[in-house]
């Protein structure tokens, strides 16, 4: 289900409420009850479970995992190091 965001006109309240599709365009204001106007605004979404990028939410496990092991060298690099010590 989508989140939107509503705008209340009486108190100048802007919140969030997570809703169906076919939702009304209206809803009540949680701070002081009268209708407030759904507003177009940026869609937010939060991306959970396995399969996403390193950066995105990783586990407590894959922190450890990631702050333990060491990126291996680009195989580039060390062809260059190794021609470069053999010229010396």
């Amino acid at each position: 289900m989508p989140i939107y965001e509503y705008h209340c006109e009486h108190c100048g309240r802007k919140f969030e409420k997570l809703q169906g599709f076919s939702a009304s365009q209206t809803c009540e204001c949680p701070n002081c009850g009268q209708s407030a106007q759904r507003l177009i605004s940026l869609a937010s979404f939060v991306l959970k479970g396995t399969g996403w990028y390193v950066t995105d939410h990783p586990s407590k496990d894959r922190k450890r995992g990631m702050n333990s092991t060491k990126a291996p060298e680009p195989a580039s690099e060390t062809v260059a190091k190794s021609d470069a010590s053999q010229k010396s």
